[in-house]
């Protein structure tokens, strides 16, 4: 039975590529999914492979499929996530068409509503992976990757719990940012010392409070910390983003 509707000349690769992305956002084809080889798509939509090749890299840029090479090659439906969000904000920070006091100032909109919910669902499991997330992070690091991945993880747990799969992925995607542009940032060496930068951007310690009033059950002291936390993180951030510029002139 056909699937996909025959495709006028004009502008074929786009409509080609918004039918293959339909079906996948209607569940024709779900995560982990293969996709039709390039011949059988391009006898369906009764079109040139070379169509299918560039409908298939618009899924691809876009962030709907993953191209494989080899014997089980092709084209697979990967899961949706905010990465490709975060990889464009990404690549507006480096052109200078945003900045990092702006992502922060979203940070403080959206975070304190987190914890404020988050304090609402606390559960069992919930205190114990924040007491672990939190205690991880007290040991000192050897790299600037390997601290931000512990002292992101109690923001990844606060989102999940929150229990708003839209505000979840935005944190995952603010998160992914931040440390892409932290990366970024720190790509002169000369700048600061691994140790010291760590430090002096995220003291250990930082989100105790924040960890406290969420298994205390307290929203309101949940959020006041989480914006407290947020807003002395992004002046550290600010000052870097700064240095940053004025060594890239």
């Amino acid at each position: 039975m056909t699937r996909f509707k025959p495709i006028r000349q004009f502008r074929v690769s786009e409509e080609v590529a918004e039918q293959l992305k339909q079906s996948i956002l209607l569940g024709h084809f779900k995560s982990g999914d293969k996709l039709p080889a390039e011949r059988d798509l391009a006898e369906e939509f009764k079109v040139s492979r070379v169509a299918i090749r560039e409908a298939l890299r618009k899924l691809e840029n876009s962030g709907f499929i993953i191209t494989r090479q080899g014997a089980t090659g092709g084209a697979y439906v990967t899961d949706l996530t905010f990465e490709h969000l975060a990889d464009a904000f990404l690549d507006l920070f480096l052109a200078e068409k945003i900045t990092i006091p702006e992502m922060h100032q979203v940070r403080i909109l959206v975070e304190p509503k987190v914890v404020q919910l988050a304090a609402l669902k606390v559960t069992p499991e919930y205190v114990q992976r924040l007491e672990d997330a939190v205690e991880a992070e007290e040991p000192p690091t050897s790299s600037l990757s390997e601290d931000i991945e512990r002292k992101q993880k109690m923001h990844f747990i606060l989102a999940e719990m929150c229990g708003n799969r839209f505000l979840e992925a935005l944190v995952g995607s603010l998160m992914k940012l931040t440390r892409r542009a932290l990366e970024a940032v720190e790509t002169d060496p000369s700048y600061m010392h691994s140790a010291e930068l760590l430090y002096y951007l995220h003291p250990a310690g930082m989100h105790r409070p924040i960890v406290e009033a969420v298994l205390a059950g307290d929203p309101e002291a949940a959020a006041k910390a989480m914006e407290n936390h947020v807003i002395e993180f992004g002046e550290n951030l600010n000052k870097m983003e700064m240095n940053y510029r004025k060594k890239a002139l």
